[in-house]
Protein backbone atom coordinates (compact mmCIF):
# COMPACT_ATOMS: atom_id res chain seq x y z
CA UNK A 1 0.00 0.00 0.00
CA UNK A 2 1.09 3.35 -0.40
CA UNK A 3 2.17 5.66 2.24
CA UNK A 4 -0.59 6.86 3.63
CA UNK A 5 -1.76 3.10 4.67
CA UNK A 6 0.08 1.34 7.56
CA UNK A 7 -0.41 -1.99 8.17
CA UNK A 8 0.46 -4.59 10.89
CA UNK A 9 -0.55 -8.18 11.69
CA UNK A 10 -2.23 -9.19 15.08
CA UNK A 11 -3.14 -12.49 15.85
CA UNK A 12 -2.76 -13.76 11.95
CA UNK A 13 -5.13 -10.85 11.11
CA UNK A 14 -3.91 -8.24 8.98
CA UNK A 15 -5.21 -4.46 10.34
CA UNK A 16 -4.99 -1.46 8.02
CA UNK A 17 -4.93 1.75 9.31
CA UNK A 18 -5.71 4.74 7.74
CA UNK A 19 -4.53 8.29 9.29
CA UNK A 20 -3.71 6.00 12.71
CA UNK A 21 -6.41 5.05 12.93
CA UNK A 22 -8.11 1.36 12.56
CA UNK A 23 -10.26 1.18 9.56
CA UNK A 24 -10.52 -2.31 8.59
CA UNK A 25 -9.20 -5.82 8.68
CA UNK A 26 -8.51 -8.45 6.41
CA UNK A 27 -8.05 -11.92 6.79
CA UNK A 28 -4.68 -13.32 4.27
CA UNK A 29 -5.39 -15.61 1.99
CA UNK A 30 -2.41 -18.33 2.50
CA UNK A 31 0.19 -16.09 3.06
CA UNK A 32 2.26 -16.90 6.50
CA UNK A 33 5.10 -14.57 6.09
CA UNK A 34 3.71 -12.06 8.21
CA UNK A 35 4.20 -9.28 6.16
CA UNK A 36 0.63 -9.41 4.23
CA UNK A 37 -1.10 -5.77 2.79
CA UNK A 38 -1.35 -4.08 -0.62
CA UNK A 39 0.57 -4.88 -3.70
CA UNK A 40 2.91 -1.90 -3.57
CA UNK A 41 5.89 -3.72 -2.60
CA UNK A 42 5.78 -6.10 -5.27
CA UNK A 43 5.25 -4.83 -8.85
CA UNK A 44 2.42 -7.33 -10.57
CA UNK A 45 3.12 -9.75 -12.96
CA UNK A 46 2.11 -9.74 -16.39
CA UNK A 47 1.48 -12.48 -18.18
CA UNK A 48 -1.24 -14.31 -20.96
CA UNK A 49 -4.28 -16.66 -21.01
CA UNK A 50 -5.74 -17.00 -17.58
CA UNK A 51 -4.50 -15.57 -14.35
CA UNK A 52 -3.02 -18.41 -11.90
CA UNK A 53 -4.17 -19.47 -8.60
CA UNK A 54 -1.18 -17.53 -7.10
CA UNK A 55 -1.75 -14.30 -9.14
CA UNK A 56 -5.48 -14.63 -7.99
CA UNK A 57 -4.83 -15.09 -4.34
CA UNK A 58 -2.41 -12.31 -4.51
CA UNK A 59 -4.38 -9.70 -7.11
CA UNK A 60 -7.66 -10.51 -4.40
CA UNK A 61 -5.55 -10.03 -1.02
CA UNK A 62 -4.43 -6.91 -2.19
CA UNK A 63 -7.37 -5.78 -3.61
CA UNK A 64 -9.48 -6.38 -0.16
CA UNK A 65 -6.24 -5.27 1.97
CA UNK A 66 -6.37 -1.67 -0.23
CA UNK A 67 -10.03 -1.24 0.54
CA UNK A 68 -10.04 -2.34 3.73
CA UNK A 69 -7.74 0.35 4.20
CA UNK A 70 -9.52 3.12 2.53
CA UNK A 71 -6.68 3.08 -0.08
CA UNK A 72 -9.43 4.06 -3.03
CA UNK A 73 -6.14 4.85 -5.12
CA UNK A 74 -4.34 1.47 -4.43
CA UNK A 75 -7.74 -0.57 -5.40
CA UNK A 76 -8.72 1.12 -7.70
CA UNK A 77 -5.53 0.36 -9.78
CA UNK A 78 -5.93 -3.27 -8.76
CA UNK A 79 -8.99 -3.35 -11.12
CA UNK A 80 -9.68 -3.57 -15.06
CA UNK A 81 -11.86 -0.18 -14.26
CA UNK A 82 -9.87 2.19 -12.28
CA UNK A 83 -11.77 5.18 -13.52
CA UNK A 84 -15.04 3.67 -11.77
CA UNK A 85 -13.52 1.75 -8.64
CA UNK A 86 -11.59 4.58 -7.67
CA UNK A 87 -14.38 6.79 -6.70
CA UNK A 88 -16.54 3.75 -5.30
CA UNK A 89 -14.33 2.38 -3.02
CA UNK A 90 -13.96 6.26 -1.84
CA UNK A 91 -17.59 6.72 -1.53
CA UNK A 92 -18.07 3.43 0.60
CA UNK A 93 -15.96 5.08 3.40
CA UNK A 94 -17.38 8.90 2.75
CA UNK A 95 -20.35 8.78 1.11
CA UNK A 96 -22.04 5.04 3.24
CA UNK A 97 -20.29 6.25 6.21
CA UNK A 98 -18.71 2.75 7.11
CA UNK A 99 -16.56 3.47 9.93
CA UNK A 100 -15.05 -0.21 10.37
CA UNK A 101 -14.71 -2.70 7.62
CA UNK A 102 -13.00 -6.60 8.60
CA UNK A 103 -13.37 -8.23 4.81
CA UNK A 104 -12.54 -11.74 5.01
CA UNK A 105 -11.79 -13.86 1.84
CA UNK A 106 -12.52 -17.38 1.63
CA UNK A 107 -11.04 -20.04 -0.49
CA UNK A 108 -11.15 -19.36 -4.79
CA UNK A 109 -12.95 -21.41 -6.57
CA UNK A 110 -10.97 -20.65 -9.89
CA UNK A 111 -10.62 -17.06 -10.71
CA UNK A 112 -13.71 -16.18 -7.99
CA UNK A 113 -13.18 -15.26 -4.59
CA UNK A 114 -16.02 -15.12 -1.93
CA UNK A 115 -15.30 -12.62 0.58
CA UNK A 116 -17.29 -11.33 4.09
CA UNK A 117 -17.51 -7.87 5.18
CA UNK A 118 -18.51 -7.13 8.53
CA UNK A 119 -19.05 -3.28 8.75
CA UNK A 120 -20.18 -0.70 10.57
CA UNK A 121 -21.87 2.51 9.38
CA UNK A 122 -21.62 5.63 11.48
CA UNK A 123 -23.92 8.69 10.74
CA UNK A 124 -24.66 11.56 13.59
CA UNK A 125 -23.83 9.64 16.24
CA UNK A 126 -25.27 6.66 15.76
CA UNK A 127 -23.48 3.16 14.45
CA UNK A 128 -25.08 -0.23 13.47
CA UNK A 129 -23.46 -3.30 12.16
CA UNK A 130 -23.77 -4.03 8.73
CA UNK A 131 -22.65 -7.76 7.68
CA UNK A 132 -22.92 -9.17 4.01
CA UNK A 133 -20.92 -11.78 1.56
CA UNK A 134 -20.07 -11.04 -2.00
CA UNK A 135 -17.39 -12.08 -4.45
CA UNK A 136 -14.51 -10.62 -6.96
CA UNK A 137 -13.39 -12.07 -9.98
CA UNK A 138 -9.50 -12.01 -11.48
CA UNK A 139 -9.34 -11.52 -14.96
CA UNK A 140 -6.01 -11.01 -16.99
CA UNK A 141 -6.32 -7.04 -18.12
CA UNK A 142 -6.23 -6.56 -22.16
CA UNK A 143 -4.07 -3.43 -22.28
CA UNK A 144 -1.33 -4.54 -18.84
CA UNK A 145 -1.46 -8.08 -18.88
CA UNK A 146 -1.89 -7.84 -15.34
CA UNK A 147 -4.10 -9.80 -13.16
CA UNK A 148 -6.53 -7.17 -12.16
CA UNK A 149 -9.82 -7.60 -10.48
CA UNK A 150 -13.02 -7.77 -12.66
CA UNK A 151 -14.68 -4.30 -11.45
CA UNK A 152 -18.33 -4.65 -11.17
CA UNK A 153 -20.19 -2.68 -8.23
CA UNK A 154 -21.57 -5.81 -6.79
CA UNK A 155 -18.34 -6.27 -5.43
CA UNK A 156 -19.14 -3.63 -3.04
CA UNK A 157 -22.13 -4.54 -2.04
CA UNK A 158 -23.89 -7.83 -4.11
CA UNK A 159 -27.36 -5.91 -4.19
CA UNK A 160 -25.36 -2.86 -6.57
CA UNK A 161 -26.55 -3.21 -9.75
CA UNK A 162 -24.84 -0.75 -12.57
CA UNK A 163 -24.55 3.06 -12.09
CA UNK A 164 -25.84 2.33 -8.76
CA UNK A 165 -24.63 3.96 -5.35
CA UNK A 166 -24.07 3.02 -1.58
CA UNK A 167 -25.55 6.16 0.39
CA UNK A 168 -26.28 6.89 3.86
CA UNK A 169 -28.36 9.68 5.27
CA UNK A 170 -31.79 11.53 5.75
CA UNK A 171 -34.13 10.40 2.79
CA UNK A 172 -36.05 12.93 1.28
CA UNK A 173 -39.23 10.06 1.47
CA UNK A 174 -40.43 9.60 5.24
CA UNK A 175 -41.16 5.55 5.34
CA UNK A 176 -44.49 4.10 5.13
CA UNK A 177 -46.26 1.59 6.53
CA UNK A 178 -48.13 -0.32 3.73
CA UNK A 179 -51.33 -1.81 4.85
CA UNK A 180 -53.74 -4.69 2.86
CA UNK A 181 -57.32 -3.47 2.15
CA UNK A 182 -58.69 -4.77 5.64
CA UNK A 183 -55.75 -2.86 7.61
CA UNK A 184 -53.43 -5.89 7.49
CA UNK A 185 -50.15 -4.80 7.97
CA UNK A 186 -47.77 -5.54 4.67
CA UNK A 187 -43.99 -5.82 6.02
CA UNK A 188 -41.40 -6.58 3.89
CA UNK A 189 -39.99 -9.04 5.85
CA UNK A 190 -43.08 -11.23 5.68
CA UNK A 191 -44.16 -10.68 1.70
CA UNK A 192 -40.40 -10.39 0.42
CA UNK A 193 -41.78 -9.64 -3.25
CA UNK A 194 -43.63 -6.68 -2.20
CA UNK A 195 -40.21 -5.19 -0.92
CA UNK A 196 -39.80 -3.24 -4.79
CA UNK A 197 -43.62 -2.41 -4.35
CA UNK A 198 -43.22 -0.94 -0.57
CA UNK A 199 -39.98 1.45 -2.01
CA UNK A 200 -42.05 2.82 -4.54
CA UNK A 201 -45.23 3.60 -2.50
CA UNK A 202 -43.04 5.25 -0.24
CA UNK A 203 -41.11 7.24 -2.88
CA UNK A 204 -44.56 8.10 -4.36
CA UNK A 205 -46.69 8.44 -1.23
CA UNK A 206 -43.82 8.83 1.69
CA UNK A 207 -44.99 12.51 2.03
CA UNK A 208 -48.43 12.49 1.46
CA UNK A 209 -49.02 9.72 4.20
CA UNK A 210 -47.59 12.17 6.48
CA UNK A 211 -44.35 10.56 7.96
CA UNK A 212 -41.31 11.39 9.24
CA UNK A 213 -37.76 10.41 7.91
CA UNK A 214 -34.79 8.67 10.07
CA UNK A 215 -31.15 7.89 9.11
CA UNK A 216 -30.78 5.32 6.73
CA UNK A 217 -27.80 3.16 4.56
CA UNK A 218 -29.48 2.83 1.39
CA UNK A 219 -28.94 2.02 -2.69
CA UNK A 220 -29.21 4.63 -4.53
CA UNK A 221 -30.65 3.80 -8.22
CA UNK A 222 -28.78 4.87 -11.75
CA UNK A 223 -32.19 5.94 -12.77
CA UNK A 224 -33.81 9.76 -11.19
CA UNK A 225 -37.58 7.99 -11.13
CA UNK A 226 -36.46 4.83 -9.35
CA UNK A 227 -36.83 4.20 -6.06
CA UNK A 228 -34.15 3.90 -3.18
CA UNK A 229 -33.88 0.28 -1.73
CA UNK A 230 -33.18 0.55 1.89
CA UNK A 231 -30.48 -1.31 3.29
CA UNK A 232 -29.98 -0.54 6.82
CA UNK A 233 -32.06 1.30 9.11
CA UNK A 234 -29.75 3.64 11.26
CA UNK A 235 -32.23 5.76 13.15
CA UNK A 236 -36.13 4.89 13.17
CA UNK A 237 -37.94 7.48 11.28
CA UNK A 238 -41.89 7.72 12.12
CA UNK A 239 -43.71 6.16 9.19
CA UNK A 240 -47.11 7.25 7.64
CA UNK A 241 -49.28 4.49 6.94
CA UNK A 242 -51.02 4.01 3.39
CA UNK A 243 -53.73 1.28 2.67
CA UNK A 244 -53.58 -0.34 -0.76
CA UNK A 245 -55.89 -2.36 -2.35
CA UNK A 246 -53.78 -6.15 -1.84
CA UNK A 247 -55.25 -8.90 0.06
CA UNK A 248 -52.57 -10.16 2.67
CA UNK A 249 -54.22 -13.73 2.07
CA UNK A 250 -53.91 -13.92 -1.53
CA UNK A 251 -50.54 -12.33 -1.24
CA UNK A 252 -49.39 -14.62 1.30
CA UNK A 253 -50.34 -17.76 -1.47
CA UNK A 254 -48.84 -15.78 -4.06
CA UNK A 255 -45.46 -15.23 -2.36
CA UNK A 256 -45.81 -19.55 -1.64
CA UNK A 257 -46.72 -20.06 -5.21
CA UNK A 258 -43.75 -18.33 -7.00
CA UNK A 259 -41.19 -20.13 -5.21
CA UNK A 260 -41.78 -22.95 -6.79
CA UNK A 261 -39.66 -21.77 -9.84
CA UNK A 262 -37.10 -19.21 -10.25
CA UNK A 263 -38.15 -16.27 -12.78
CA UNK A 264 -41.97 -16.72 -12.09
CA UNK A 265 -43.98 -13.80 -11.56
CA UNK A 266 -48.12 -13.68 -10.57
CA UNK A 267 -50.93 -11.50 -10.30
CA UNK A 268 -54.38 -11.09 -8.89
CA UNK A 269 -56.96 -8.97 -9.55
CA UNK A 270 -60.60 -8.73 -8.35
CA UNK A 271 -62.28 -8.01 -11.59
CA UNK A 272 -65.48 -6.65 -10.20
CA UNK A 273 -63.18 -3.35 -9.41
CA UNK A 274 -59.84 -3.80 -11.00
CA UNK A 275 -58.32 -4.08 -7.61
CA UNK A 276 -54.78 -5.66 -7.59
CA UNK A 277 -54.93 -8.55 -4.92
CA UNK A 278 -51.37 -9.76 -5.31
CA UNK A 279 -48.46 -9.09 -7.14
CA UNK A 280 -45.51 -12.04 -6.36
CA UNK A 281 -41.79 -12.61 -8.53
CA UNK A 282 -39.06 -15.10 -7.44
CA UNK A 283 -36.56 -13.34 -9.49
CA UNK A 284 -32.96 -12.96 -8.85
CA UNK A 285 -32.97 -9.31 -10.22
CA UNK A 286 -35.72 -8.13 -7.94
CA UNK A 287 -37.65 -6.82 -11.22
CA UNK A 288 -40.94 -6.22 -10.92
CA UNK A 289 -41.73 -9.06 -14.02
CA UNK A 290 -45.44 -9.11 -12.82
CA UNK A 291 -46.53 -5.60 -13.47
CA UNK A 292 -43.62 -4.71 -15.75
CA UNK A 293 -42.57 -7.44 -18.00
CA UNK A 294 -42.52 -7.39 -21.61
CA UNK A 295 -42.91 -10.88 -23.28
CA UNK A 296 -45.19 -12.85 -25.66
CA UNK A 297 -47.60 -14.44 -23.68
CA UNK A 298 -48.76 -17.28 -26.25
CA UNK A 299 -52.25 -18.61 -26.35
CA UNK A 300 -53.27 -16.85 -23.37
CA UNK A 301 -53.70 -13.55 -25.91
CA UNK A 302 -55.91 -16.13 -27.98
CA UNK A 303 -58.58 -14.28 -24.98
CA UNK A 304 -58.37 -11.32 -26.99
CA UNK A 305 -58.17 -12.70 -30.42
CA UNK A 306 -61.00 -14.77 -29.53
CA UNK A 307 -63.28 -11.46 -28.44
CA UNK A 308 -62.44 -10.17 -31.80
CA UNK A 309 -63.35 -13.15 -33.97
CA UNK A 310 -66.57 -13.39 -32.28
CA UNK A 311 -67.09 -9.53 -32.31
CA UNK A 312 -66.93 -9.63 -35.88
CA UNK A 313 -69.34 -12.54 -36.41
CA UNK A 314 -66.53 -14.83 -37.76
CA UNK A 315 -67.12 -17.16 -35.43
CA UNK A 316 -69.41 -18.25 -32.37
CA UNK A 317 -68.40 -20.93 -29.54
CA UNK A 318 -71.23 -23.39 -30.75
CA UNK A 319 -70.56 -23.78 -34.52
CA UNK A 320 -68.01 -26.06 -35.91
CA UNK A 321 -64.32 -23.99 -36.73
CA UNK A 322 -61.77 -25.98 -38.63
CA UNK A 323 -58.73 -27.38 -37.01
CA UNK A 324 -56.37 -28.86 -39.28
CA UNK A 325 -53.21 -30.06 -38.26
CA UNK A 326 -51.05 -27.05 -39.82
CA UNK A 327 -52.30 -23.98 -41.15
CA UNK A 328 -50.00 -21.46 -43.49
CA UNK A 329 -50.50 -17.98 -44.21
CA UNK A 330 -48.35 -16.50 -46.96
CA UNK A 331 -45.37 -18.81 -46.70
CA UNK A 332 -45.30 -19.74 -43.19
CA UNK A 333 -46.34 -22.47 -41.68
CA UNK A 334 -48.47 -22.73 -37.78
CA UNK A 335 -48.70 -25.89 -36.24
CA UNK A 336 -50.49 -27.18 -33.35
CA UNK A 337 -48.68 -29.20 -30.76
CA UNK A 338 -47.53 -32.55 -31.76
CA UNK A 339 -49.54 -31.54 -35.00
CA UNK A 340 -53.09 -32.58 -33.26
CA UNK A 341 -56.59 -32.02 -34.78
CA UNK A 342 -59.93 -31.78 -34.23
CA UNK A 343 -62.61 -32.92 -36.68
CA UNK A 344 -65.97 -31.15 -36.77
CA UNK A 345 -65.54 -29.86 -33.64
CA UNK A 346 -66.64 -26.01 -32.55
CA UNK A 347 -64.78 -23.05 -31.54
CA UNK A 348 -65.42 -23.38 -28.15
CA UNK A 349 -63.40 -26.90 -28.06
CA UNK A 350 -60.73 -25.51 -30.36
CA UNK A 351 -60.47 -22.65 -27.80
CA UNK A 352 -60.41 -25.11 -25.16
CA UNK A 353 -58.15 -27.94 -26.79
CA UNK A 354 -55.42 -24.33 -27.63
CA UNK A 355 -55.97 -25.20 -31.62
CA UNK A 356 -53.47 -22.60 -32.83
CA UNK A 357 -54.95 -23.36 -36.35
CA UNK A 358 -58.59 -22.40 -35.43
CA UNK A 359 -57.31 -19.16 -34.99
CA UNK A 360 -54.58 -18.47 -37.69
CA UNK A 361 -57.64 -19.98 -40.46
CA UNK A 362 -59.56 -17.05 -39.63
CA UNK A 363 -57.05 -14.53 -40.60
CA UNK A 364 -57.87 -14.34 -44.31
CA UNK A 365 -61.92 -13.44 -43.51
CA UNK A 366 -60.63 -10.97 -40.94
CA UNK A 367 -58.61 -9.20 -43.48
CA UNK A 368 -57.77 -6.33 -41.27
CA UNK A 369 -54.43 -6.02 -39.46
CA UNK A 370 -55.42 -3.64 -37.39
CA UNK A 371 -58.79 -5.32 -36.14
CA UNK A 372 -56.67 -7.25 -32.88
CA UNK A 373 -54.95 -4.38 -32.13
CA UNK A 374 -58.36 -2.33 -31.97
CA UNK A 375 -59.87 -4.67 -29.92
CA UNK A 376 -57.53 -5.26 -26.96
CA UNK A 377 -57.26 -1.29 -26.59
CA UNK A 378 -60.84 -0.28 -27.42
CA UNK A 379 -62.52 -3.18 -25.19
CA UNK A 380 -59.57 -4.76 -23.02
CA UNK A 381 -58.04 -1.57 -22.57
CA UNK A 382 -54.49 -2.55 -23.72
CA UNK A 383 -51.83 -0.64 -25.15
CA UNK A 384 -53.22 2.88 -23.81
CA UNK A 385 -49.54 3.56 -22.11
CA UNK A 386 -51.52 5.73 -19.41
CA UNK A 387 -52.66 2.92 -16.77
CA UNK A 388 -52.03 4.50 -13.48
CA UNK A 389 -51.45 1.72 -10.87
CA UNK A 390 -50.03 3.74 -8.55
CA UNK A 391 -46.99 2.06 -8.65
CA UNK A 392 -44.62 1.71 -11.99
CA UNK A 393 -46.37 -0.30 -14.63
CA UNK A 394 -46.82 -1.51 -18.26
CA UNK A 395 -49.90 -1.61 -19.91
CA UNK A 396 -49.17 -4.39 -22.56
CA UNK A 397 -48.41 -3.85 -26.49
CA UNK A 398 -50.31 -5.10 -29.55
CA UNK A 399 -48.79 -3.55 -32.26
CA UNK A 400 -50.08 -3.62 -35.92
CA UNK A 401 -48.40 -6.02 -37.87
CA UNK A 402 -48.95 -7.51 -41.40
CA UNK A 403 -48.19 -10.80 -43.29
CA UNK A 404 -46.98 -13.96 -40.80
CA UNK A 405 -46.29 -11.57 -38.03
CA UNK A 406 -49.77 -10.42 -37.93
CA UNK A 407 -51.16 -14.40 -38.29
CA UNK A 408 -48.63 -15.14 -35.34
CA UNK A 409 -50.08 -12.44 -32.98
CA UNK A 410 -53.41 -14.33 -33.33
CA UNK A 411 -51.76 -16.69 -30.95
CA UNK A 412 -49.65 -14.42 -29.38
CA UNK A 413 -46.58 -14.69 -30.51
CA UNK A 414 -44.87 -11.84 -32.86
CA UNK A 415 -44.62 -8.31 -31.75
CA UNK A 416 -46.94 -8.84 -28.53
CA UNK A 417 -45.70 -7.62 -25.32
CA UNK A 418 -47.39 -8.52 -22.07
CA UNK A 419 -46.92 -9.29 -18.38
CA UNK A 420 -49.19 -10.89 -15.58
CA UNK A 421 -50.79 -7.90 -15.11
CA UNK A 422 -52.15 -7.36 -18.24
CA UNK A 423 -53.15 -10.63 -18.88
CA UNK A 424 -55.01 -11.24 -15.72
CA UNK A 425 -56.47 -7.95 -16.79
CA UNK A 426 -57.94 -9.33 -20.02
CA UNK A 427 -59.18 -12.26 -18.26
CA UNK A 428 -60.83 -10.09 -15.81
CA UNK A 429 -62.53 -8.05 -18.35
CA UNK A 430 -63.83 -11.02 -19.89
CA UNK A 431 -65.47 -11.93 -17.34
CA UNK A 432 -66.81 -8.78 -16.30
CA UNK A 433 -67.18 -7.78 -20.02
CA UNK A 434 -66.14 -4.61 -18.75
CA UNK A 435 -62.25 -3.21 -18.43
CA UNK A 436 -61.33 -1.94 -14.78
CA UNK A 437 -57.80 -0.33 -15.12
CA UNK A 438 -55.96 -2.36 -12.19
CA UNK A 439 -55.10 -0.40 -8.78
CA UNK A 440 -52.70 -0.83 -6.22
CA UNK A 441 -54.12 1.95 -4.18
CA UNK A 442 -56.72 4.06 -4.59
CA UNK A 443 -56.77 6.61 -7.00
CA UNK A 444 -58.38 9.44 -4.51
CA UNK A 445 -54.94 9.53 -2.48
CA UNK A 446 -53.22 11.58 -5.09
CA UNK A 447 -56.25 12.11 -7.42
CA UNK A 448 -54.94 10.17 -10.62
CA UNK A 449 -56.92 9.57 -13.55
CA UNK A 450 -56.94 6.20 -14.37
CA UNK A 451 -57.46 4.39 -17.58
CA UNK A 452 -60.92 3.67 -19.25
CA UNK A 453 -61.79 1.64 -22.28
CA UNK A 454 -63.75 2.83 -25.32
CA UNK A 455 -66.46 0.61 -25.42
CA UNK A 456 -67.86 -2.48 -23.12
CA UNK A 457 -68.02 -5.76 -24.84
CA UNK A 458 -70.54 -6.79 -26.36
CA UNK A 459 -72.99 -9.10 -24.35
CA UNK A 460 -73.26 -11.81 -26.42
CA UNK A 461 -69.19 -12.00 -26.89
CA UNK A 462 -68.67 -12.04 -23.14
CA UNK A 463 -71.28 -14.38 -22.56
CA UNK A 464 -69.32 -16.96 -25.34
CA UNK A 465 -65.82 -15.96 -24.24
CA UNK A 466 -67.04 -17.18 -20.64
CA UNK A 467 -68.30 -19.99 -21.69
CA UNK A 468 -65.06 -20.87 -23.44
CA UNK A 469 -63.23 -20.08 -20.39
CA UNK A 470 -65.21 -22.51 -18.58
CA UNK A 471 -64.79 -25.45 -20.69
CA UNK A 472 -60.77 -25.29 -21.03
CA UNK A 473 -60.93 -25.35 -17.28
CA UNK A 474 -63.23 -28.60 -16.47
CA UNK A 475 -62.46 -30.29 -19.80
CA UNK A 476 -60.01 -28.23 -21.79
CA UNK A 477 -56.39 -28.18 -21.18
CA UNK A 478 -56.76 -26.28 -18.29
CA UNK A 479 -58.31 -28.92 -16.30
CA UNK A 480 -56.07 -30.97 -14.44
CA UNK A 481 -54.20 -27.65 -12.81
CA UNK A 482 -58.21 -26.27 -11.81
CA UNK A 483 -59.41 -29.54 -10.60
CA UNK A 484 -58.39 -28.18 -7.16
CA UNK A 485 -60.25 -24.61 -7.88
CA UNK A 486 -63.98 -24.55 -6.32
CA UNK A 487 -66.50 -21.91 -7.36
CA UNK A 488 -67.67 -20.75 -10.97
CA UNK A 489 -64.07 -20.86 -12.91
CA UNK A 490 -62.44 -20.35 -16.15
CA UNK A 491 -59.06 -20.74 -17.51
CA UNK A 492 -56.44 -20.52 -20.60
CA UNK A 493 -53.13 -22.33 -21.13
CA UNK A 494 -50.35 -20.78 -22.80
CA UNK A 495 -47.00 -21.53 -23.81
CA UNK A 496 -44.61 -18.69 -25.80
CA UNK A 497 -41.85 -19.57 -28.25
CA UNK A 498 -38.56 -17.22 -27.06
CA UNK A 499 -35.27 -17.17 -29.21
CA UNK A 500 -32.16 -19.02 -28.26
CA UNK A 501 -34.25 -20.72 -25.00
CA UNK A 502 -34.18 -24.07 -24.78
CA UNK A 503 -38.11 -24.38 -23.36
CA UNK A 504 -41.11 -21.70 -24.10
CA UNK A 505 -42.38 -19.44 -21.25
CA UNK A 506 -44.78 -20.70 -19.27
CA UNK A 507 -48.00 -18.92 -19.24
CA UNK A 508 -51.53 -19.48 -17.63
CA UNK A 509 -54.78 -17.45 -16.44
CA UNK A 510 -57.75 -18.12 -14.89
CA UNK A 511 -60.28 -17.32 -12.43
CA UNK A 512 -62.61 -18.25 -9.60
CA UNK A 513 -65.71 -16.06 -8.38
CA UNK A 514 -64.67 -12.48 -7.94
CA UNK A 515 -60.47 -13.17 -8.42
CA UNK A 516 -58.82 -13.51 -11.34
CA UNK A 517 -55.41 -13.93 -11.64
CA UNK A 518 -52.51 -14.94 -14.42
CA UNK A 519 -48.83 -16.33 -13.74
CA UNK A 520 -45.78 -16.91 -15.95
CA UNK A 521 -42.23 -18.66 -15.82
CA UNK A 522 -39.54 -17.98 -17.82
CA UNK A 523 -38.57 -20.87 -19.58
CA UNK A 524 -41.19 -23.16 -17.57
CA UNK A 525 -42.66 -25.61 -20.52
CA UNK A 526 -46.38 -25.82 -21.17
CA UNK A 527 -48.62 -23.70 -19.24
CA UNK A 528 -49.92 -26.27 -17.19
CA UNK A 529 -46.97 -27.70 -16.05
CA UNK A 530 -45.42 -24.33 -14.22
CA UNK A 531 -48.06 -21.43 -14.28
CA UNK A 532 -50.87 -23.26 -13.28
CA UNK A 533 -50.36 -24.11 -9.99
CA UNK A 534 -49.31 -20.77 -9.37
CA UNK A 535 -52.47 -19.68 -10.88
CA UNK A 536 -54.23 -22.11 -8.76
CA UNK A 537 -53.16 -22.07 -5.16
CA UNK A 538 -53.44 -17.88 -5.78
CA UNK A 539 -57.26 -18.78 -6.54
CA UNK A 540 -58.17 -21.31 -3.99
CA UNK A 541 -56.83 -18.61 -1.59
CA UNK A 542 -59.18 -16.15 -3.57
Amino acid sequence: MNGAAKGAIVGGVFLAMLGGAGYGAYALIGDESGTGGGGGDRPPAVGSGPPSAKEVERTAKDFLAAWAAGDERAAADLTNNAQAAQPAVAEFKAKAYVSKAVITPGPPTGATVPFTVAAEITYEGTTKPLAYASKLTVVRGVTTGKALVDWQPSVLHPQLQKDEKLRAGTPAAPPVTAADRNGKELSPEKYPSLRPVLDQLRKTYGEKAGGVSGAELWIEPAQQDAPRRTLLTLVEGKPGTIRTRLDAGVQAAAEQAVKKYPESSVVAIKPSTGDILAVANNRTDGFNAAMQGTRAPGSTMKIATAAMLLDKGLVAADKVAPCAPVATWEGKPFRNLDGFKLDNQTFATSFAKSCNTAFIGQIDDVDDNGALPREVREVFGIGLDNWKTGIASWDGMVPEASGPEAAAQYIGQGQIRMNPLNIASITATAKTGVFRQPLIVPAELDGREIAKSERRMKPAVQQQLVKMLRQTATSGTAQKTMASVGGDKGAKTGSAEVDGAGSPDSWFTGYSGDVAAAAMVEAGGHGGDAAGPLVAQVLRAG
